[in-house]
């Protein structure tokens, strides 16, 4: 009998010991059906992942579902992970509410309303008799309430690390995820970011005969001109020494014109086909790069992982090109880059400051209103921005001019910058709705759409060869090496004065100063890297001053630039040449490439396309 009891411990003991190692670690952008809640992953470089979040605009939004299936049937105590977002501006409850339910049980915790940060916030426990359970994601005010991931534990006490790359080796501990992930083939060039410039570089070297990879962080393509952000294409085509750069825009630029209007202004399904019908592009949807590795001053591997599944892709090639707009693959390869504005005296940029800074242009979140013919109520918000008659907005729509972060780190606290964004329209409309003595003109008004995906102007440049400059474009210093043609005014962004009375250091409106220019030739030695052999660039992210910036950023331009590095890739396949070479040993037969184009040129450049702002011609 006393033998039997031993075994019989034995047992109680490994069983509890096992019991007590049982762990789970649920990410929320990976539920099976994610309702109203949309997946985020434009952060995922600040704190980690990407996350669930309820943007409803003030309605809550349809609850996410998911199934998982637990390792022991057991008592589980619950953590999740979350961010009281509007924390900054006030230090109390929060708007973004919302509950967990497992296995049909609500955990009664509201999440999502405290702390300063991400916090693995305490849900409660709940007891699982099956182990193949379900688990509920309920939003409790439509207010960007935000889950990053779920945490089952038996052990009491037990939280997941904060920590970055703490948290990370953990995630992949506990989701066993290999160590090499698996290759996604074989390319000729790998191209980052599946904006304007990115789909044109993608466009231009297939047609030439590269084997391209593209990559895009988004379900959807086009960047700033997609229906997530919503802004319409800057600059013209058909102008320059190469005037057959552009065409290659008429086959999926939208027809239609304007900022903050509605979704199918902005033609998403023009730039997937043109993509897809590409035989020699690959593309990958909703995977962001995440890691670089480099052998002598060659990028080597980029490691993209899946925004929604967490799977991992090894990406090789003999060529690489950054259309990301923030410069991330050139900043993980160690390429060289400025952010901020440079001082007068090292270019002689008679528009630059006194003195270096690292203000940039801001962020646009914008939005707009629709007349329902009914009254539309919208809650009461107000959490820490107060807005009076005095300093309201009397508007039902924000465009550009909505613009945040100018005096922040574009990079490292951009989700704080989206989240101002937010914070002001939801603010200001709520006094309007509520409070304003004009409040019954806004009575049937309903506000209808709000980017949640932060429209960005201007972050990390890397650097060239060459660097564009303010002389360069007002004296029309025009290079050997001279490519597309940008167009746009010398278009730069500063806090709104009238805004800064009201709300000191914390604007949410710009104004724009333009200085006019001719249609001048970017040098081609602007669309590489100094110092990463390998490593094109296309887009707002090329080598220029901050001042050059504002003109070279609007999307026609950069779209022009990404079919020239197309072109300078197909060459750098045919001679097995690095970017410099190409300027070195083939510039002439890169300008016959340009000469040529790669686009339709029988297509009609109505005056949508040819539109510019204040350009001398």
């Amino acid at each position: 009998m006393k033998k039997i009891y031993t075994l019989l411990a034995l047992f109680i003991t490994i069983n509890t010991t096992s019991l007590r190692a049982a762990d789970y670690l649920l990410e929320a952008e990976s539920f099976i059906s994610k309702g109203g809640w949309v997946v985020d992953q434009q952060f995922m470089d600040i704190m980690g992942s990407p996350y669930l979040m309820a943007h409803g605009m003030g309605v809550p939004v349809a609850g996410a579902k998911t199934k998982i299936t637990l390792p022991v049937a057991a008592t589980y105590h619950v953590y999740v992970r979350t961010f009281n977002w509007t924390s900054p501006w006030l230090k109390g409850k929060g708007p973004g509410k919302f509950n967990v339910c497992i296995a049909g049980k609500k955990l009664n915790t509201i999440l999502g309303d405290s702390g300063t940060e991400w916090v693995w916030q305490y849900a409660g426990q709940v007891s699982i008799h099956s182990l193949d359970t379900t688990v509920e994601l309920h939003d409790l005010t439509g207010f960007n309430g935000r889950c990053d991931a779920i945490f089952f534990t038996t052990e009491e006490g037990k939280v997941p690390p904060s920590n970055q790359l703490e948290l990370a080796c953990f995630r992949k501990r506990i989701h066993n995820r290999p160590e090499n992930p698996d290759s996604a083939g074989e390319f000729d060039l790998i191209v980052v970011g599946g904006g304007i410039a990115g789909i044109s570089t993608a466009v231009s070297a297939a047609r030439l005969g590269c084997k391209v990879a593209l990559i895009n962080d988004r379900p959807i393509l086009g960047g700033n001109n997609s229906s997530e952000i919503r802004v319409h294409l800057g600059g013209r085509i058909g102008v320059g020494p190469y005037k057959e750069l552009g065409n290659l825009q008429k086959e999926f630029g939208p027809l239609r014109e304007g900022n903050a209007k509605p979704a199918e202004y902005y033609e998403d399904e023009k730039k997937d086909k043109i993509v897809k019908d590409e035989k020699n592009i690959t593309l990958f949807a909703s995977y962001r790069a995440v890691k670089v590795e480099t052998e002598s001053s060659n990028i080597t591997m980029i490691t993209a992982e899946h925004i929604e599944n967490g799977n991992e892709l090894l990406f090789s090639a003999p060529l690489f090109a950054d259309c990301t707009g923030d410069g991330t693959i050139g900043f993980l390869a160690g390429a060289h880059w400025r952010m901020g504005r440079e001082a007068q005296c090292e270019f002689g940029e008679e528009t630059a400051p006194q003195v270096t800074d690292n203000m940039t242009m801001g962020s646009s979140v914008q939005w707009y209103s629709i007349d329902m013919d009914r009254s539309i109520k919208f809650p009461d918000f107000s959490y820490g921005i107060i807005f009076d008659e005095e300093n309201c907005e009397k508007v039902d729509m924000g465009e550009w001019t909505w613009e945040t972060g100018m005096n922040y780190n574009q990079i490292d606290d951009f989700e704080r910058i989206r989240d101002y964004g937010l914070l002001v329209v939801y603010s200001n409309w709520s006094f309007l709705k509520n409070k304003s003595a004009d409040k019954e003109k806004y009575k049937n008004k309903k506000l209808d759409w709000l980017a949640y995906m932060a429209g960005k102007r201007e972050s990390r440049r890397l650097i060239g060869d060459y660097i564009l400059k303010e002389s360069d474009l007002r004296k029309f210093l025009v290079h050997e090496d001279g490519t597309a043609a940008t167009t746009w005014t010398i278009d730069l962004h500063y806090p709104d004065p009238e805004n800064s009375k009201h709300f000191p250091d914390t604007e949410f409106k710009s104004i724009a100063k333009h200085t006019a220019i001719y249609p001048y030739p970017i040098p081609y030695r602007c669309l590489y890297s100094r110092n990463i052999n390998n490593l094109f660039m296309a887009g707002r992210n090329i080598s220029v001053t901050h001042i050059a910036l504002g003109t070279t950023r609007v999307m026609r331009t950069t779209g022009m630039m990404g079919e020239v590095v197309g072109m300078a890739a197909s060459l750098c396949k045919k001679y097995n040449e690095k970017p410099r070479g190409i300027y070195w040993y083939y510039l002439d037969e890169l300008k016959d490439l340009m000469d040529s184009g790669v686009g339709n040129s029988k297509l009609p450049n109505n005056q949508q396309y040819n539109q510019g702002n204040m350009l001398i011609d």
